[in-house]
C-alpha cells in the first residue's frame, strides 16, 4: 500500500535506483496504489549514462510491497521493500529493462505483465 511521495527501489537494470510515486493514472483521486498496480513516478537517484535520467517522470507496476497483501486463499504476501519495475510506455505492459532484480509477488502475472515475470530471478 503506497500513497503519493513513496520512495520505492527499482528492480530493473534501466539505471535508476530510487523513484518516487507521484500519481495514479486514470484511478480518479484513490489515495493508496497496491501491488500489480500501474503508477506514475519520478526519478530520485540514476546511475551516470543510463537509460533514464534524474527527474524523468515514468509509469511504473509495483511489484512489492512492505504491507502485506491478503490472498484469495487465506494467505498473505508480504516483503522487505517496496519495489517497482518501470515500463516501457505509458500503454505497454512490458518492461523497460532487460532483467528484473529480487522476489516479485505472483499477482503481477495475474495482471498482465507476463513478460515481468517470465524474467524475474523468483515469484512467490
Amino acid at each position: 500500500m503506497l500513497q503519493i511521495r513513496s520512495i520505492l527501489n527499482v528492480a530493473d537494470n534501466t539505471g535508476a535506483k530510487k523513484v518516487s510515486m507521484i500519481g495514479m493514472a486514470g484511478k480518479g483521486n484513490r489515495h493508496y496504489a497496491y501491488l500489480g498496480e500501474i503508477i506514475n513516478v519520478t526519478v530520485r537517484h540514476a546511475i551516470p549514462y543510463a537509460a533514464v535520467k534524474q527527474g524523468e517522470v515514468l509509469p511504473a507496476v509495483i511489484v512489492r510491497t512492505r504491507k502485506e497483501k491478503r490472498r484469495k486463499d487465506g494467505s498473505y504476501i508480504r516483503f522487505d521493500d517496496n519495489a517497482c519495475v518501470i515500463l516501457a510506455g505509458k500503454d505497454v505492459k512490458d518492461p523497460k529493462g532487460t532483467r528484473i532484480f529480487g522476489p516479485i509477488a505472483k499477482e503481477i502475472k495475474e495482471n498482465g505483465f507476463a513478460k515481468i515475470a517470465s524474467l524475474a530471478e523468483e515469484i512467490y
